[in-house]
């Protein structure tokens, strides 16, 4: 009988993806539901980032891209990261991909082989351990619970380093838990890699300009690390770009020509006019950007506010990124008579299919004690998301 492959069958779905299918399934069915399952800034493109994009195809940049990306978008990330991270890369040591997801996922393939070990901080994105996997690594989860702000110690870091060891994948600012690692928290970890040969971090900073406590830290900014450092980032979330699927690493020069070669096999360059509006993003004023965070941090501080005052939540104060991780195990074992959660898995479809409201249980993200919830939605989605989860929350007995 025909099956699939083993590598594939070793990978799970994406549990934010099928949350939100679920969600849509439901609202075409005529209900109302309020889906704070994606991670997804709901504000539109800026305006002068799409009419660069219809310039883009009125001079016909319709095709092919080089492999790694235009130069003078790579040039762009170069002054990018020079100006507001103080980090020297060449456009030699960049290589724009199809979404930074596609970054992560080409980093992985390059420098994992079979039986290597990659430490991930529990919580994580869906998808770093899936990579890892299909990689043929072996996913080393250390577990960052809510009582330690979901941030990783350098100790705990120590004790999982083995002689197999090849990657640590950070993700700060955190989705899922908008945690943000401070300068001295990365030097810490910095400090214990480069005790380590061949120890490599792969630094996910998607999230870097969505932060509520003034400057983004960089683990590559510190002596030796930039050697050791892949930074991972792109234009979907601090620009509202995430259908345009550009995103960039910044690595030594041997990993970008390494993952150049990997991204000429099954891609190629990424799409011409989204690479042509990315340039205008990174050049052109950044207070579109500043805008875009005040409005994450009023909401941030509405859902945290609407949050604690719902009981059996326990809430920590998210210091970037567009999620709430909210402790919700106290409500393991109760009822509301027909059914019983017994999971983060059972509360957030309970939430879905009782309260109306989407959101991913914290099982999919490594920590089943947590369930995510993306506001990333208007002010007013926000209250009535939170009034309906109270409600139905508290009819669990």
């Amino acid at each position: 009988m025909a099956q699939l492959s083993n590598r594939l069958n070793r990978l799970a779905p994406s549990a934010t993806l099928a949350m939100s299918q679920k969600s849509s399934e439901m609202k075409a069915q005529g209900i109302d539901v309020i889906n704070m399952s994606v991670g997804e800034p709901d504000f539109n493109t800026p305006d002068h980032i799409k009419q660069a994009a219809k310039l883009a195809i009125d001079e016909n940049y319709s095709r092919y891209s080089p492999v790694p990306g235009y130069s003078d978008l790579r040039q762009a990330i170069a002054r990018k990261l020079e100006r507001e991270n103080q980090l020297h890369y060449t456009p030699n040591e960049i290589l724009v991909s199809n979404g930074a997801k596609q970054s992560v996922c080409n980093t992985v393939m390059a420098l994992i082989n079979p039986g290597d070990e990659v430490i991930i901080p529990a919580p994580y994105w869906v998808s770093y351990p899936q990579m890892v996997k299909l990689a043929g690594g072996e996913p080393v989860i250390v577990n960052a619970g809510f009582e330690q702000d979901f941030k990783m110690t350098p100790e705990q870091l120590e004790a999982a380093i083995t002689p197999k060891t090849r990657m640590l994948i950070l993700c700060s600012p955190s989705n899922p838990t908008g945690s943000v690692y401070s300068k001295d928290e990365l030097e810490g970890l910095a400090e214990v890699i480069k005790r380590h040969d061949d120890l490599f971090v792969l630094a996910d900073e998607i999230y870097e300009h969505i932060n509520y406590i003034g400057k983004h830290e960089s683990i590559a900014q510190f002596p030796d690390m930039k050697e050791r450092a892949i930074i991972v980032n792109g234009v979907s979330k601090a620009y509202a770009m995430t259908g345009w699927r550009i995103g960039y690493i910044a690595a030594p020069e041997w990993i970008v020509k390494g993952c150049n070669k990997l991204q000429g096999q099954y891609t190629s360059g990424p799409c011409s006019v989204s690479q042509r509006a990315a340039i205008e993003a990174y050049v052109a004023s950044q207070a579109c950007v500043e805008e875009m965070r005040q409005a994450f941090e009023r909401r941030r501080n509405l859902i945290v506010e609407l949050a604690k005052d719902i009981p059996g939540l326990e809430v920590n104060v998210p210091q970037g990124a567009f999620y709430l991780f909210p402790k919700c195990s106290s409500f393991y074992g109760k009822s509301d008579g027909e059914r019983t959660i017994n999971n983060a898995t059972d509360l957030a479809m309970y939430l879905l299919e009782v309260g109306h409201v989407a959101t991913v249980g914290g099982d999919a993200f490594g920590d089943p004690d947590c369930f995510r919830m993306s506001y990333a939605t208007s002010d007013d989605n926000i209250r009535e998301a939170m009034r309906r989860i109270k409600m139905v929350l508290a009819k669990l007995q």
